[in-house]
């Protein structure tokens, strides 16, 4: 029997997953010919892909969490239009609340204002910092989960993707922000435009393909299933909220950066604990930037110990040094559609299907 449940407001395709739902169970799950779909709560949930965006498509960047001047997002908006793209800009772009582009108020009102804009057909974060969870539970997705749009950034707008994710299984990109983007393309490593011109492949459909060279410390395997994740500190910092990561046969991707070495391990038995690392179908370990330890307070394990030390007793593909995170090669990744990994001796490779 189908449980009722309480999260965005039911749209068409939702009713259309739990109506197939009382005629494919879950231990059908690998056999469907249904893509994206996840069982909660022997619930058939299908996350749905926003329209992909064409040539005219209007693109609004705003700035949810910490400050950026409107000179800073100047190179963004460029390249953005030279993909074909129009660009809106939020009224929290150049505004400041100490840390914060603009007050909860004023980042609230921007950014519902442009996910409330059925013209807008993706918004983009300017940046991270700190500042969405503050806003979160304020904002309201039901316009949303009706005529859903892309929400694109990583760092502190992981909250962004692991809400959206949970709450109205809707796909959503993990991707660079209007920061990083080149104010001189000629002087950039091929590393830096790549991750840059992968949102763009993103958000047109292409299909995507990521080949990494292995890390000796990788576990060997493959696995398919709905790929999500982001930045560690703000997926513990969840725990136990209605933002909450739910990890149940997927493929949970990591990253984080001026963390200790003991800080690492100590969020990662949080989500052992928590059970989130128990029933992945596959792990990711991206980039890790890591803060020296004290002297005389050296934790001991490097961070492929830290994390095998978490997923011993599991067996499913582990692999590190992904290209995702805090660094120049930060790949563009679509969050909550189904996604293929395959674990090799020599090479990780990554596909969506």
């Amino acid at each position: 029997m189908i449980k009722k449940i309480n999260q965005c407001k039911m749209n068409r395709k939702y009713f259309l997953g739990t109506f197939f739902s009382s005629m494919i169970t879950p231990s059908l799950f690998g056999k469907s010919k249904f893509k994206n779909i996840d069982f909660i709560n022997d619930e058939l949930l299908i996350a749905q892909q926003p329209p992909y965006l064409k040539n005219g498509d209007i693109i609004a960047i705003v700035s949810p969490a910490g400050y950026i001047s409107l000179e800073d997002v100047q190179p963004s908006i460029k390249k953005l239009e030279e993909w074909g793209y129009k660009v809106v800009i939020g009224n929290s772009i150049g505004k400041k609340d100490f840390t914060f582009g603009g007050t909860d108020e004023e980042r609230l009102q921007d950014f519902q204002s442009m996910l409330d804009n059925n013209e807008v057909k993706a918004i983009l974060c300017a940046r991270g910092g700190y500042g969405i969870i503050r806003i979160i539970d304020q904002i309201n997705f039901n316009n949303f989960s009706r005529f859903p749009k892309w929400i694109i950034g990583f760092s502190d707008a992981t909250i962004l993707h692991c809400h959206v994710n949970r709450n109205c299984r809707v796909a959503t990109v993990h991707s660079k922000m209007c920061n990083s983007f080149l104010l001189d393309w000629d002087a950039a490593e091929d590393v830096q435009k790549n991750s840059i011109y992968s949102i763009h492949e993103t958000l047109s459909g292409k299909k995507i393909v990521y080949d990494v060279k292995s890390n000796q410390s990788n576990r060997i395997g493959k696995c398919t299933g709905e790929l999500i994740g982001g930045n560690l500190r703000c997926i513990e910092n969840l725990s136990g909220t209605k933002s909450e990561i739910q990890t149940r046969n997927k493929i949970l991707f990591l990253e984080d950066t001026d963390e200790y070495l003991y800080n690492i391990d100590r969020m990662l038995w949080n989500l052992k604990r928590a059970g989130k690392l128990s029933a992945l179908k596959g792990l990711i370990i991206g980039g890790f930037k890591i803060k020296k330890d004290d002297e005389g307070e050296e934790f001991g394990k490097t961070l492929e110990e830290i994390v095998m030390e978490k997923v011993k007793t599991y067996h499913y593909p582990v692999c590190f040094d992904f290209p995702v995170g805090h660094q120049k090669n930060n790949m563009a990744l679509q969050c909550g559609t189904i996604h293929t990994l395959e674990v090799e001796a020599e090479t990780v490779r990554l596909y969506n299907v």
